[in-house]
C-alpha cells in the first residue's frame, strides 16, 4: 500500500505548478520550471521547480534543487522546508489543507505505488540522491580513511533521508537524517536495492539513531559493487570494509554484500576465475566465508582469503594507514595478482 507522505507527494505533483504558486507567490513560471530564490520564496534564481516530466525518477514532475544550497527533494520536503515544519505530521496535515483548496479536478495519476523497502523504492531514493563529492558522505568516509570515491557511481547522498526507529511509538512520525546511500546491484548491473548509512551532522559520524544502517530491495545473491569483475573478484561484508579494501588495491574489483548471511549467499559471475574473499574476524565473518569458499570450489573457482589484522580491513585502514594495510595484503595475493596490482597502486 502506498504511504500516505507518497500518496501526497504524487498528488502535490500533479499540481506542481499551483504548489508553486501558493508556497512561492515571488516565484515564476519558465519554461517547465518555476524558478524562486529559495525554498522560503524570495525573490531570486537558484530554486528550481519542475513543473513537467515523469512520475518518478530522474527529471520527476515536482522535484526541485537549490543550486546556492545543494539541497533538493519532492513537493513534500519543499512545503516542510517552506513551512520549517519541526515533523512530517505537520507538513502531512498542511499537505492535506492545501489539497482541499478549490481547483479543476485532474485525473488520478497512474503511476503504480512503490511498497516500502521495494526494489522500485530504492530506485526512487536513489534517483533523488546526489554524488558525494563535497557533502557530508564524503566527510563521513573520510574520517574512516576513506578518501577520493567522490565521483564513484555506486555511492550518492541524500540530505534529509526518513528514518524510522525500531522502538518508536507505532504513531510517531519518522525522522529525517543525512543519509550516505549504497546502491546493490546484481552482476549484470541492475539495480536491485539499496543500502543507507544515516549520518550525524554535527560529528560526520553515524547518526545517533537505531539501527544506523538499512538496506532495502532485492538483496540475496546480490551487493554494493566497485568495479566490473572479469576473472577476479573480492567479496566481503561490511561497505566501508570492502571500500577500504578498494581504497588499498583500486584495481581489484570488489562487492560488499552487507552481512555475513548474504556474503555466503553470494551469485557468482560465470566467468570468475580467482574469487578473494575479505573475512571479518569474528565467527559469524568465518563461517560466511567458509560457505563462500566451498560454493566457488564446487565452481572450479580458486578462492582466497584476504585476512585483516583488526576486525576488519576498514579497522585496519583507520589504525594504520594505507600503505601498511597495501603491505599487509600483497604476501596474501596470488603472485600474478601481486604483481599487476601493486605495480599500478601507488605507495
Amino acid at each position: 500500500m502506498e504511504s500516505p507522505a507518497a500518496l501526497l507527494a504524487r498528488r502535490l505533483a500533479e499540481e506542481a505548478e499551483a504548489v508553486c504558486r501558493h508556497y512561492l507567490p515571488n516565484g515564476r513560471k519558465q519554461g517547465r520550471y518555476w524558478v524562486a530564490g529559495d525554498v522560503h520564496g524570495s525573490t531570486g534564481r537558484s530554486l528550481y521547480v519542475r513543473l513537467t516530466g515523469p512520475t518518478a525518477g530522474p527529471g520527476a514532475v515536482g522535484k526541485w534543487t537549490d543550486a546556492a544550497t545543494g539541497e533538493f527533494g519532492d513537493l513534500i520536503d519543499l512545503i516542510a522546508a517552506n513551512q520549517r515544519h519541526a515533523t512530517l505530521r505537520d507538513t502531512l496535515e498542511e499537505a492535506r489543507r492545501f489539497l482541499n483548496l478549490p481547483r479543476p479536478l485532474i485525473a488520478p495519476s497512474s503511476a503504480s505505488p512503490s511498497p516500502a523497502g521495494s526494489v522500485e523504492a530504492a530506485r526512487r531514493l536513489w534517483a533523488i540522491g546526489r554524488p558525494i563529492s563535497g557533502t557530508l558522505a564524503e566527510r563521513y568516509l573520510a574520517g574512516r580513511g576513506i578518501v577520493g570515491l567522490g565521483d564513484l557511481p555506486t555511492l550518492r547522498f541524500h540530505p534529509a533521508c526518513f528514518h524510522v526507529r525500531e522502538s518508536r511509538s507505532p504513531t510517531a512520525p519518522p525522522e529525517t537524517w543525512p543519509a550516505l546511500l549504497a546502491k546493490v546491484a546484481d552482476f549484470d548491473g541492475r539495480m536491485t536495492g539499496l543500502h543507507r548509512t544515516w549520518l550525524d551532522p554535527d560529528s560526520a559520524g553515524k547518526a545517533p539513531v537505531i539501527p544506523p544502517r538499512k538496506a532495502m530491495g532485492r538483496l540475496i545473491g546480490n551487493g554494493v559493487r566497485v568495479g566490473t569483475p572479469t576473472d577476479i573478484l573480492a567479496a566481503g561484508e561490511g561497505l566501508e570494509t570492502m571500500l577500504a579494501l578498494h581504497s588499498a588495491l583500486p584495481f581489484l574489483p570488489v562487492v560488499a554484500a552487507l552481512s555475513a548471511i548474504h556474503l555466503a549467499a553470494l551469485i557468482l559471475p560465470a566467468a570468475l576465475r580467482r574469487l578473494y574473499i575479505g573475512a571479518d574476524r569474528d565467527e559469524a565473518g568465518h563461517a560466511a566465508a567458509n560457505a563462500l569458499h566451498a560454493r566457488a570450489a564446487k565452481d572450479g573457482v580458486e578462492a582466497i582469503r584476504l585476512l585483516p589484522r583488526l576486525g576488519d580491513f576498514n579497522d585496519d585502514l583507520i589504525a594504520f594507514g594505507i600503505a601498511d594495510l597495501r603491505a599487509h595484503l600483497r604476501p596474501q595475493l596470488a603472485p600474478e595478482d601481486a604483481a599487476r596490482l601493486h605495480a599500478l597502486a601507488p605507495g
